[in-house]
């Protein structure tokens, strides 16, 4: 690896198979980061271990499932178990199941609670003993939709709302011991996760919408990222809305 800047600092990336979290993954190991790969599907984990450790990185892989809090514990205290320590924790694992609230499935919502919202604060709260001790950094991975509500997106708005205000209840908690927390929040990004969604009519609409704008990359969320986690200690960067230029809202 030819960066320095997180060299000795230990990264926990969720979601880390696919799109934000494989290419934040891999701009926190050019960085010099010791880096912890969590999701459900070991398989991708596994071909992103190798093709970093190629590069010189030091890699561990974890299965994941943030809905469950006790793997959200287990994944936390393998990462200690490998490296000693854990420096920054970027909780980005998440789906969008867009839909109206009108005659919604259900089982949609409850999925996006259990995955986005709070597996998410489990995350966080398996995580904070480690990052007091290190003075460490979260950066939490929400969307523009945490902070712009739009018909068809009810359930989803809910989940990236409730991150936005647990975030900002966490960093007052923590900012004056020395753990900085970051907000992410993208705009449209080109990744798999609108494939998730289960409602045909809002598959469409979102397909649609984004064949009329520049999307952003994984790779521009994963830069923002590291942005933050790479500023001096006295520096915390808490909020970074980004999104294409063509998205107007």
């Amino acid at each position: 690896m030819t960066n320095s800047r997180l060299r000795d600092k230990v990264a926990l990336v969720t979601g880390a198979s696919s799109g934000i979290g494989e290419a934040t993954a891999e701009s926190l190991a050019a960085e010099g980061a010791s880096v912890v790969l969590a999701a459900r599907r070991t398989d991708r984990l596994e071909s992103l271990r190798q093709r970093l450790e190629e590069k010189g990185a030091q890699v561990l892989a974890v299965t994941l499932d943030v809905a469950d809090e006790r793997s959200c514990t287990e994944a936390v205290a393998a990462t200690v178990d490998r490296f000693g320590r854990l420096d920054v924790l970027v909780n980005n694992a998440g789906v969008m199941l867009l839909g109206p609230i009108h005659q919604a499935d259900t089982s949609d919502w409850t999925r996006m609670v259990n995955t986005n919202l709070l597996g998410s604060m489990f995350m966080a709260h398996a995580a904070l003993p480690h990052l007091l001790d290190t003075r460490g950094t979260i950066v939490q991975v929400s969307s523009v939709a945490g902070r712009v509500a739009r018909s068809g997106s009810g359930g989803y708005n809910a989940t990236k709302w409730g991150i936005n205000a647990f975030c900002e209840s966490l960093r007052q908690e923590v900012t004056e011991r020395g753990v900085r927390v970051v907000l992410v929040e993208p705009g449209a990004v080109d990744t798999e996760l609108r494939e998730h969604i289960t409602n045909e009519a809002a598959k469409q609409a979102i397909d649609q919408f984004v064949t009329q704008i520049r999307q952003l990359r994984s790779a521009d969320i994963a830069n923002a990222v590291v942005y933050a986690a790479t500023q001096p200690e006295h520096v915390a960067v808490n909020e970074i809305l980004i999104r294409p230029t063509d998205q107007a809202r």
